[in-house]
């Protein structure tokens, strides 16, 4: 072990900011970082083993103890519990012999829970060594268990053709499909990739490039909304002798898995984006953040990063630009919905937890390193490309005046096509509903847990920024789904499960806010409960990032949109009830003293 952990250490230069990065391969190449490894990293890298510890602790996909030969995570999102998951889950645990979370005695095989994974157009899944067995069936896990048990290699246990696209490439080989539905600019397979760099960015300067984005009144993709050439300019003017880019393309909320696609199927797209952005503010560096699930793209991104080195559309001297120097690692997390936070980000791209960071300052000026930093979306940067290439005013073309030019939309749940859709902004629900062949709907899921759950009334509204905003995840419910046992708990859960836990006010209100949803739901809730959790909830917007913020909204938008579905569940009789019963909280203290109170 000695040996290898000496070989990782090497590999990332004994660098304490690429601690990630070494936790990570240790994890892989060991199955699990244990005291031994932590000591030695620490003392390697000069920090103490809390250090090391911290932030092994924090990620999902790091564990102290073994997690067997095959490791299998099954996600426990939304879309995979309503197509079947608790199902392929019991055959798991059936096949293997345990429960979830726990290992075989003999360490062959791990079974895990996980939060979603990017795959909610072909739940359930799971990922098996890092790669991923989409439309799981317990049939399919049978075989899966019996393969395994069988000694069959990775490789031996695909038993059906790999996915469309480059999903086929010999550097992904991975089952997965990418369900594209409908293509707009960004996703036009016509693009020719290094047109931007060779031929746009040598006749402009920076600031011209700035401008036209400014012109063309791009705005973020990630969800915030933030005008792209304004934060681009602020990080220009900001003095420093290094800038940074970094692509978030940690998409970790569930429902969302539209940059997996792009990842896979334009990914030179998103490079060309980031090159175009290191230029108008001037850095020479940058990272692209990819979430851990995404793990199996590694081989085929980072060959197309060298070959972009190889055409001059990377490295020293872009295109022909004296002193124009760019070069672009990927940077793994490893499981933590949070780092979607573009300082939570930052942090974990630093080797540390991922904590977001207290704002002001704020990235575009003092961001990675400390350095002034842009943080933008992948969707971001592959739409810059085309406002260069195509012009502000062709932008603004499409969409509406406060939002311009498409959104690539991911749609999952109960509709007939699941997929991706590159769509302008505009459309109603009712439109997406229509596309995506929902019949029957109940409600829409608007922008993941942290949006809004909508119903019927509200399906006329808009997607924009100034209406129904969104991040780009939108998922179904039809009448067969019961909104507060299957959505609603499940949500609260998620934000329970991925709060960094930095502020009291997430650590502990999301916990209060489920403990009375569940006592509705166990038809013991009382009318005060409801308004109580309205109130409750509303300290929730002292915590310091978007998770926080935003933990309580599946409460909210689905009191303020199915309020009758709270109020058939209250006992109506009943205008008041603390939940608390005084014989069942003493019990422990009778049993431990032996004595006896008689309580009315």
């Amino acid at each position: 072990m000695e040996e290898s952990i000496s070989s990782i250490l090497d590999r990332y230069n004994h660098d304490v900011y690429r601690l990630m990065d070494i936790l990570i391969d240790v994890q892989s190449d060991q199955g699990f970082i244990g005291d031994q490894a932590i000591a030695r990293i620490a003392e390697d890298l000069g920090i103490s083993k809390a250090d090391v510890e911290q932030t092994r602790s924090f990620y999902h996909f790091f564990s102290k103890k073994p997690t067997g030969k095959y490791s299998i995570y099954l996600n426990t999102s939304v879309n995979a519990c309503m197509m079947g998951r608790d199902a392929v889950a019991r055959t798991f645990e059936v096949e293997a012999g345990i429960p979830f979370n726990s290992v075989t005695r003999d360490g062959l095989i791990g079974l895990f829970d996980t939060s979603c994974i990017g795959m909610s157009d072909q739940e359930p899944a799971a990922i098996i060594n890092g790669k991923i067995f989409p439309n799981l069936t317990p049939f399919r896990v049978k075989e899966l268990i019996r393969d395994i048990r069988a000694g069959k290699s990775m490789e031996e246990l695909v038993v059906e053709g790999y996915g469309d696209g480059q999903n086929s490439n010999p550097d992904i080989r991975a089952v997965v499909s990418n369900n594209i539905r409908k293509i707009g600019p960004v996703l036009d397979p016509d693009y020719k990739p290094g047109e931007v760099i060779r031929k746009k960015l040598p006749a402009m300067t920076p600031q011209q490039v700035i401008d036209e984005m400014k012109r063309s009144n791009i705005r973020g993709r990630g969800g915030a909304g933030f005008p792209t050439g304004m934060k681009w300019e602020i990080c220009r003017k900001t003095e420093s002798d290094e800038k940074y880019i970094i692509c978030n393309a940690d998409e970790g909320e569930p429902g969302t898995f539209k940059d997996r696609v792009i990842l896979t199927e334009r990914p030179k797209l998103l490079l060309e984006g980031m090159v175009v952005a290191a230029y108008a503010i001037g850095a020479r560096q940058g990272i692209l953040y990819i979430r851990h699930e995404y793990k199996y793209l590694k081989i085929y991104l980072e060959k197309l990063i060298e070959g972009a080195h190889k055409r001059n559309l990377m490295g020293k001297n872009i295109a022909g630009i004296e002193g124009f120097d760019f070069d672009v690692r990927i940077q793994f997390g490893a499981g933590s919905y949070v780092c979607g936070e573009e300082s939570a980000l930052i942090e974990s791209a630093e080797g540390k937890r991922g904590e977001p960071r207290d704002k002001p300052p704020f990235p575009v000026e003092k961001g990675y390193l400390d350095k002034p930093t842009v943080v933008n979306n992948v969707e971001t940067f592959c739409s810059a490309v085309k406002v260069l290439l195509n012009g502000a005013d062709w932008y603004r073309s499409f969409g509406t005046t406060d939002s311009t030019g498409t959104k690539v939309l991911s749609i999952s749940g109960d509709c007939r096509y699941p997929g991706v859709y590159e769509v302008e902004w505009g459309f109603s629900v009712n439109d997406i509903c229509g596309m995506a062949g929902a019949d029957d709907v109940i409600a829409v899921q608007v922008g993941g847990p942290s949006g809004s759950l909508v119903g019927p009334s509200d399906f006329d509204r808009i997607l924009c920024y100034a209406d129904l905003s969104t991040g780009g995840s939108l998922i179904i419910f039809n009448h067969t789904r019961d909104l507060l046992q299957d959505v609603v708990l499940n949500f609260t859960s998620f934000f329970i499960e991925e709060s960094c836990g930095s502020c009291s006010t997430c650590r502990i209100m999301p916990v209060i806010l489920r403990n009375k949803l569940l006592k509705i739901l166990n038809a013991r809730g009382a009318k005060s409960d409801i308004s109580e959790m309205l109130e409750w909830a509303a300290i929730l917007k002292a915590s310091r990032c978007g998770l926080g913020q935003t933990a309580a909204n599946p409460i909210i938008t689905s009191i303020q949109n199915f309020r009758h579905l709270y109020d058939q569940k209250v006992r109506g009789e009943v205008r008041y009830d603390s939940g608390f019963d005084l014989t069942q909280a003493t019990q422990e203290a009778i049993a431990a003293t032996g004595r006896y109170t008689a309580v009315d």
